[in-house]
């Protein structure tokens, strides 16, 4: 299913169609991104070491949970190694929309930054037909802090950073970026280890784990709001008390051998998955 289908499905309902039809056509644009989703987590295209980590992550759902559409400008903040590039790229493709991948700052001196990026590009670079529309931008703090033009996207979503940003006095400033950056209404989602709230919050977040309340009411501080909560990414098994921090977890095993059956059982992190939108006014 392409933008053939989700196009004339938007137009009807963009159109003031009727009652019935609008119905017709919100549930054949929502079926289109399922199916659209369903061919980019399915494709050859992604690593294998990837597609184990769909248990844990449900891209699917996440997603969609996060309002995504084939035709919008979507920003992925520190896609990393591109585990969700992998799956965002053809479905935006397909859906005549784009993709900001808002990476590390190049002008870094970093050696870790330069080998990171350097492996990402190598894996766009590795395949055009799937790749070749991602734009790649740079957003770190403090230097690089305008990845686009301001207003401009429709969806900023970002995967385990917040605890990367937090001993850098990084986290308001790079949502703050994220916020203008975004289109009035427009939405942004956010995956992140979820600490227990039995202990204050780590400003420096040295396990990795964040609280879920301290989270939303930093992203709220820059002008967000909330607007829903999912628990698709949770897992009760985590009991988040490994001396070594979620890195202690699959995929990381930092432990190496030690106690590695015990960590595979109980698998990835538990996660709080938030959707947040930028007022519209």
């Amino acid at each position: 299913m392409s933008a053939r289908l989700w196009g004339p499905a938007v137009a009807l309902v963009m159109a003031g169609g009727s009652i019935p039809g609008m119905a017709a056509a919100a549930e054949a644009a929502a079926r289109a991104v399922e199916i659209m989703l369903d061919g980019a987590i399915a494709g050859d295209h992604r690593a294998p070491a990837n597609r184990e980590r769909d248990a844990w992550r449900h891209p699917k759902e996440t997603l969609l949970f996060f309002g995504l559409e084939p035709g919008m400008t979507v920003m992925e903040v520190w896609p990393g190694g591109g585990w969700y590039t992998e799956i965002l790229a053809p479905v935006l493709q397909e859906g005549g929309g784009r993709l900001l991948a808002a990476s590390w700052d190049p002008a870094s001196d970093s050696d870790f930054v330069k080998k990171a990026l350097a492996a990402y590009r190598a894996k766009l670079d590795a395949r055009p037909d799937i790749y070749g529309m991602v734009e790649v931008t740079a957003l770190q703090y403090p230097t690089a802090m305008d990845p686009t033009a301001p207003g401009s996207v429709d969806l900023v979503l970002t995967f385990r950073n917040i605890h990367n940003w937090m001993p850098r006095d990084a986290a308001r400033p790079m949502l703050e970026a994220m916020f203008k950056a975004l289109k009035p209404g427009g939405l942004l989602g956010v995956v992140e280890h979820r600490a227990s709230t039995d202990q204050p919050q780590d400003l420096q977040a040295k396990s990795g784990y964040v609280r879920e309340d301290y989270a939303v009411e930093l992203i709220e501080s820059v002008g967000f709001r909330l607007e829903a909560a999912s628990e698709v990414n949770a897992n009760p098994a985590d009991t988040r008390d490994y001396e070594g921090g979620v890195w202690t977890l699959p995929p990381s095993l930092r432990q190496g051998e030690r106690d590695r059956e015990r960590f595979l059982a109980i698998g990835e992190s538990d996660r709080f998955t938030l959707r947040f939108r930028k007022p519209a006014q």
